[in-house]
């Protein structure tokens, strides 16, 4: 079974004191062995965007903000500008790479984390996501809570 790690907006504009913690854990399970493949995604906003409009956010709309926090070394990166990981591209490297189980970990639990994982989960993909690598700037009441939520709809047993 091939299985690939999907690390989402691990990024500069999304590091605060909720979320620093995530910087060594996930930088230790890139660099482990345990996965067949690594993408990290990045989340990209331009002034004009539905995020400022709507929700007056002011993040990653510079390089520095959009800057993600640990080496990717060769890993590839996807840009985004919604909240979920799930595109064309990403389910044509899923499939050209015969992936069978998708890891996910990153920022923020509540948006980006959950639409990738419920997108994953409705297109019939098996989905896991990692408890303790996933974080909301939000704090950890909040993470956990939309753990239980993903829990609740995807099955208990893909969070761990």
């Amino acid at each position: 079974m091939k299985s690939l790690l999907l690390v989402i907006d691990l990024q500069k504009s999304f590091i605060n004191e909720n979320t620093k913690y995530l910087i060594d854990r996930i930088n230790n399970l890139v660099n482990s062995s345990m996965y067949d493949y690594v993408i990290f995604t990045k989340f990209i906003s331009k002034i004009n965007s539905i995020w400022v409009k709507k929700l007056n956010y002011m993040g990653c709309l510079s390089d520095e903000d959009r800057e993600i926090v640990l080496d990717t070394k060769d890993k590839m990166i996807f840009e985004k500008d919604v909240y979920t990981a799930y595109s064309k591209k990403l389910v044509d490297y899923i499939k050209s790479n015969n992936i069978d189980v998708i890891y996910l970990c990153g920022i923020d639990t509540e948006c980006c984390v959950l639409k990738t994982a419920f997108d994953l989960f409705e297109n019939g993909y098996d989905v896991k996501v990692l408890r303790d690598y996933s974080a909301s700037t939000h704090g950890m009441e909040s993470n956990n809570y939309i753990l239980d939520v993903i829990g609740r709809s995807i099955g208990r047993d893909n969070v761990i």
